[in-house]
């Protein structure tokens, strides 16, 4: 497999600081795995859904994440407004990795306190 990063070369000027560009920043990955988990989402649903978010960062990546073509905005002229987000056929580009990202995660992430302790009963009622 080539490498990613050849030697000599500036992060920034390959695939992979391309991609982290784009992705990189607290709340990006999650809008994009928020989005494929519930395909088209209104801007107040997103919000419940992110958890502890500001309105000023949740904004801020919906709009880095459209111009980077990774997000499509859809603008209802109604009143009250109606705005909804989905991915875009780039932006679904992505999922497979963070997928894989997800994936990586579960199989080497530390057991929490409670499944630690529940492992150790089920470890010692066997023997």
């Amino acid at each position: 497999m080539q490498s990613c990063v050849p030697a000599g070369v500036v992060l920034e000027e390959t695939g992979f600081g391309y991609t982290m560009s784009l992705i990189s920043g607290k709340y990006k990955m999650i809008i994009l795995y928020c989005l494929s988990e519930y395909r088209v989402v209104r801007y107040n649903e997103l919000k419940r859904l992110m958890g502890a978010v500001s309105h000023k960062m949740l904004s801020l990546s919906l709009k880095e994440l459209e111009a980077d073509g990774l997000i499509v905005r859809t603008e209802y002229p109604q009143i009250p407004p109606k705005v909804e987000y989905g991915l875009s056929r780039r932006g679904q580009s992505l999922i497979p990795i963070l997928d894989a990202l997800c994936e990586w995660g579960e199989r080497h992430r530390e057991p929490q306190r409670g499944e630690a302790l529940a492992a150790e009963r089920a470890e010692s009622a066997g023997e």
